[in-house]
């Protein structure tokens, strides 16, 4: 068998999401690295096609028949039973997506870099294998390689769980299920959960306590639950989790159903279940034990704040690494990475700060967070060094509906402030509009504000986002 060619390149990046393409493309781009994204799957991983840009998407598909139930109380003359085609708005959220993945390629081909589609595998410390259409194989190598290869969600491990879906099969759906089953707490489960009781599929959530989000503040948990329990989603605490998953009749929509069967032998029917417990890293048939590239007890890429894994000119970041696994910070990370390794001498410490990032969650309403939860503030600082500051009200889009309705739709705030200058240490949001309200109050914090400078912030009246300058 002849020799197989070996290809050279400055930088190989596994994995063509988010953070690979992020460090490409500043790599290529800016520095003139001759690079190469090696991609199993379609262009711009989790995050444009299982991820963020479609869920955005669906959370915006969702929020439209809240605002037409809400129509009616401004006096529009809305039907009660409007159609929803949503096969036709899966195939423009389908189109969407697709135009993406040519953008990221027409990028990366702007920018000079090469993409190699396949799966790759060490085959030496700095020589990849990827088999090819026609199970050609190809290798190549560099001396500095990233991995960017991302993650995917878990199944359950229990009879028949192969007959629900994840969040990928989430994104398949033509019809909509009448009836579905949730399983997860996170925030991923409140976001899809959220979307399918908003457009009027019977939603179940099943939680292992008796909140979600367990994760964030106790204000965002125990208000958010209450949200979600006032707003007709079933939500079953202490659930123990299934023992079985039956396929009683096999199709799309109302056609399917499933029976789920807990351990004590009760069951339920549904049409779908959802499973959303967690993800894990996608590095199996890497062979990162070629290189010697270290995991951790979860199976994630040990890395140090520079991104570095334990062999010299190998790198990861994003979801492989379990590290703040959001789409920006990869992003982030990856064009600093770019920056250390490429880039000019002055840029050789370059690296991302994870304290202080801001996310939002897309539930019904949004949740916004940015810092430490009170719990945590109080364990760093001491309970003699914290101060909260809270508020709880209707926005004012809701004042037309009845009093009982207005109930079902708080926005909430808190602001945690630490020592005698009262420094922000934790802003948590919930509400109508806190998604866009986030990103200028996560600035404000990133770079040290105080309670006395959020007070010194005239207030924009009317809108909801001055009650976090007006706090007492």
């Amino acid at each position: 068998m002849a020799p197989i060619e070996t290809h050279q390149y400055d930088y190989i990046v596994l994995g063509g999401g988010s953070g690979g393409s992020g460090s490409a493309r500043r790599a290529a781009g800016w520095y003139g690295a001759k690079t190469l994204i090696v991609e199993s799957g379609r262009s711009g991983g989790t995050c444009v096609n299982v991820g963020c840009v479609p869920k955005k998407m669906t959370w915006n598909f969702a929020t439209i028949n809240e605002a037409l139930h809400i129509g009616q109380h401004y006096g529009y003359d809305i039907p009660p039973d409007v159609n929803i085609n949503y096969r036709h708005f899966k195939n423009i959220r389908d189109s969407t997506i697709e135009r993406l993945n040519g953008v990221y390629e027409r990028n990366w081909g702007r920018e000079g870099i090469d993409l190699v589609k396949g799966r790759a595998s060490f085959v030496e410390p700095k020589v990849i294998e990827i088999t090819l259409d026609g199970n050609k194989k190809a290798r190549y190598t560099a001396p500095h390689i990233l991995i960017a290869t991302g993650g995917r969600p878990i199944l359950p491990d229990i009879k028949g769980a192969k007959h629900g879906i994840t969040s990928d099969g989430f994104f398949e759906i033509e019809e909509l299920p009448p009836k579905l089953a949730v399983v997860g707490a996170g925030y991923i489960a409140v976001e899809l959960a959220g979307v399918m009781g908003a457009v009027g599929v019977e939603t179940h959530m099943f939680v292992r306590g008796d909140e979600f989000l367990r994760k964030f503040d106790p204000m965002i948990q125990k208000t958010m639950t209450e949200r979600y329990e006032a707003s007709g989603i079933q939500i079953h605490k202490r659930h123990s989790g299934f023992k079985e998953v039956q396929l009683l009749r096999d199709g799309k929509g109302k056609d399917k159903l499933l029976k789920l069967v807990n351990h004590d032998g009760s069951s339920i029917e549904v049409n779908e279940v959802l499973w959303a417990i967690g993800r894990q890293p996608e590095v199996e048939d890497l062979n990162l034990d070629v290189p010697g590239v270290k995991l951790n007890d979860h199976g994630h890429i040990t890395v140090d704040e520079y991104q570095n894994t334990s062999v010299d000119g190998i790198y990861a970041l994003g979801d492989v690494t379990g590290r703040a696994e959001l789409t920006p910070v990869a992003i982030a990370a990856g064009r600093q990475l770019g920056n250390r390794v490429f880039g000019p001498p002055e840029l050789n410490s370059s690296k991302l700060s994870y304290e202080n990032i801001p996310t939002v969650v897309f539930s019904h309403p949004e949740v916004g967070t940015v810092g430490l939860t009170e719990p945590q503030a109080r364990e760093l600082y001491g309970d003699d060094q914290i101060k909260i500051y809270k508020t709880k009200f209707t926005a004012m889009y809701y004042d037309v509906m009845p009093a009982e309705e207005k109930k079902k739709n708080p926005t909430e705030f808190k602001l945690i402030c630490a020592g005698p200058e009262e420094k922000v240490v934790g802003l948590h949001i919930l509400g109508l509009g806190v998604g866009e309200m986030l990103q200028g109050f996560g600035v404000a914090i990133k770079m040290g504000a105080t309670k006395r400078d959020f007070d010194s912030c005239v207030a924009i009246h009317p809108t909801s986002a001055e009650e976090l300058v007006t706090l007492r």
